[in-house]
């Protein structure tokens, strides 16, 4: 069974960059893609960016040019670089794992999940 550790949260002024990391083990191998989310209290889980197919990457658009997904097949890990952060970013922020490679965009398609790391963005 695969389980995902999220490390790299923490708090930082707006405009400032933080690096998230997921570190996979277990039975990783042929897993399709890895996503990132957040949440916030009282609202949905968010997509936040997804990895698959070794380095294809999507983002959504309140993050596009800001951050950065890759991953080291090495370590099995995937990184979230984070950059020109604002105090919108603030959530809990988690990685997740998918296998069938359906709306990457969706929490639906990822079936194990990280327990998640804080990110608090002060103004």
């Amino acid at each position: 069974q695969v389980q995902l550790v999220e490390s790299g949260g923490g708090l930082v002024q707006a405009g400032g960059s933080m690096r998230l990391s997921c570190a996979a083990s277990g039975r990783a191998f042929n897993m399709y893609a890895m996503g990132w989310f957040r949440q916030t209290p009282g609202k949905e889980r968010e997509f936040v960016g997804t990895i698959w197919g070794g380095s294809n990457t999507g983002y959504a658009d309140s993050v596009k040019g800001r951050f950065t997904i890759s991953r080291d097949g090495a370590k099995n890990t995937v990184y979230l670089q984070m950059a020109s952060l604002k105090p919108e970013d603030t959530a809990v922020y988690y990685c997740a794992a998918s296998w069938d490679g359906m709306n990457l965009r969706l929490a639906g398609s990822y079936t194990v999940w990280g327990q998640g790391t804080q990110v608090t963005v002060s103004s």
